[in-house]
């Protein structure tokens, strides 16, 4: 079984389990998340699609950890005296699917 959801303005495909990396949740460590913008369930029985949503159909997650990447972006221009540093840091949000309810 998986499905199809939507989490803010991009899509994830997921089967119980799996350990997804979303955009930043501002929700603590261990709490759990609902996600119930389903676009497709696939089940035994069959699959249904939404228009643009499953009715009923949820997703039930638990925040694993707050991950972040640190990107370090270096501009030179050579005998002209000109060199800049800049960072960025992205943060994001791990979670485990721990059910998934369909319609």
């Amino acid at each position: 079984m998986y499905v199809v959801f939507q989490c803010g303005t991009k899509q994830f495909r997921v089967s119980e389990g799996e350990v997804v990396t979303l955009d930043h949740q501002d929700v603590e460590i261990g709490k759990s998340i609902e996600f119930d913008q389903v676009l497709l369930v696939q089940t035994n029985e069959g699959t249904t699609i939404g228009q643009p949503y499953v009715k009923g159909a949820k997703v039930v997650a638990e925040v694993v950890d707050h991950p972040s990447e640190k990107y370090t972006i270096g501009k030179f221009r050579r005998r002209k005296r000109y060199v800049r540093k800049v960072g960025h840091r992205q943060h994001y949000t791990a979670v485990r699917i721990s059910q998934i309810i369909p319609a």
